[in-house]
């Protein structure tokens, strides 16, 4: 089957949620059907990114939008009542593309990944069509309202009740709607969302496995196993949730830790990490901006914490620790998406108090540490396999 596969970023690399997600999910689409893949782009292009997309495609079509078409696709979405997220990614000249692509290739089927991308296909009828929602990014952005600046909030308020309405409205035009988690898909503003098909993040278990420190990983120190790290957190050092998780971590969680362990060492490791993130760097803490191997971060640390406090979707971020089989501590908001067993398989904690609590414990006590570690490495491997994740959406294209 010929399948039209529409995405708002390039999905390499795989430095970012949504990309992880597409890249996996054309990559197992590819295994039965031929694959278009169309991406609209706002950044320079990865070296190799045509080279490992094209492993999976037939087609690949890179549609660049310059910042002054960016500029003016915002201004229209303030004067039409769209999401500005959605205006920043539609144009008239990418609409005029796609439309050829469709008229050019005939698709039997058509993904888009993301309401900001539905545009483009709306007013196909004689086509079906599959949306990947990912998240309810609503939700999201109401959780960010209080978090940002006052003077800033009425522009986040007035994005929450557009997005809240625009993907209620988008359902309808979609024969397949598909979403992260259950918890997700409670946040979508539409009667019939019951109809909308959990499909989680999986993980790589070929790719992500445990294994032992080199000394490169840890300045001559890891052929003796010795960790550098005591705490790692990782993920796109530019995105507000994040950045807020990062933040309550160093200046509420680590100075309670610091009482009883001045030396502790936090890793904070992920892209684009912004100024505020920069900040953080401090004797205790280390900002490395892009990391080539993530492996290798989670191998050089003894524990993995994700205290998000914004947070919707599933944190790839635990999935790809447990699969490399690092004991992993996060909040209520991360794990309701996981669906971990407190203190058997991962530690869920709230406040400040108890996160430094439940470090302290398991930095004192490798033996419990382990125990967490190993059950978290076969939860995430009996659950968590990309191919079994995404086997609902195999069957229903």
């Amino acid at each position: 089957m010929k399948i039209l596969f529409l995405v708002s970023r390039v999905p390499y690399p795989l430095e970012k949620g949504d990309k992880l997600r597409a890249f996996n999910h054309l990559k197992l689409l590819s295994e039965k059907h031929e694959i278009t893949l169309v991406a609209l782009n706002d950044t320079e292009l990865h070296p190799e990114a045509e080279q490992v997309l094209s492993r999976y495609c037939k087609r690949l079509h890179v549609l660049d939008i310059s910042l002054s078409v960016r500029i003016l696709s915002l201004i229209s979405a303030a004067f039409n009542g769209k999401p500005f997220s959605t205006g920043y990614f539609y144009n008239k000249i990418a609409q005029d593309i796609i439309d050829d692509i469709i008229d050019e290739i005939h698709p039997a089927h058509i993904f888009c990944q993301l309401t900001r991308v539905t545009e483009y296909v709306k007013n196909i009828t004689d086509i079906s069509k599959t949306l990947d929602y990912q998240d309810a990014f609503a939700k999201g952005m109401e959780k960010r309202i209080s978090k940002e600046p006052f003077y800033l909030r009425w522009l986040f308020k007035m994005e929450y009740k557009r997005l809240l309405k625009y993907e209620a409205e988008v359902f309808d035009w979609f024969d397949n709607k598909i979403i992260i988690s259950a918890q997700d898909r409670e946040n979508i503003a539409h009667h019939d969302k019951k109809n909308i098909v959990v499909v989680p993040n999986g993980v790589d278990l070929d790719y992500f496995q445990p294994r032992s420190l080199t000394p490169t990983l840890s300045d001559g120190e890891g052929a003796e196993g010795k960790k550098k790290y005591d705490l790692l957190f990782t993920g796109n050092m530019a995105y507000p949730p994040n950045i807020e998780s990062v933040v309550f971590l160093v200046n509420e969680v680590l100075p309670l830790v610091k009482q009883k362990k001045p030396d502790i060492k936090l890793l904070i490791a992920g892209a684009t990490p912004v100024a505020r993130v920069k900040e953080l760097q401090s004797d205790n803490v280390e900002v490395s901006g892009w990391v080539d191997d993530m492996r290798a971060s989670y191998a050089a640390t003894k524990l993995f914490i994700a205290p998000m406090q914004i947070s919707i979707g599933l944190q790839n971020k635990l999935l790809e620790a447990m699969a490399m089989k690092v004991p992993c501590i996060t909040s209520e908001l991360s794990n309701n998406a996981l669906g971990g067993t407190h203190n058997e398989n991962i530690i869920v904690c709230k406040q400040p108090q108890e996160y430094a609590d439940a470090i302290l414990r398991l930095l004192d006590n490798s033996a419990q540490a382990e125990q967490l570690a190993t059950a978290g490495h076969e939860f995430v491997k009996q659950n968590y396999g990309w191919k079994k994740m995404t086997e609902p959406l195999l069957r229903m294209i």
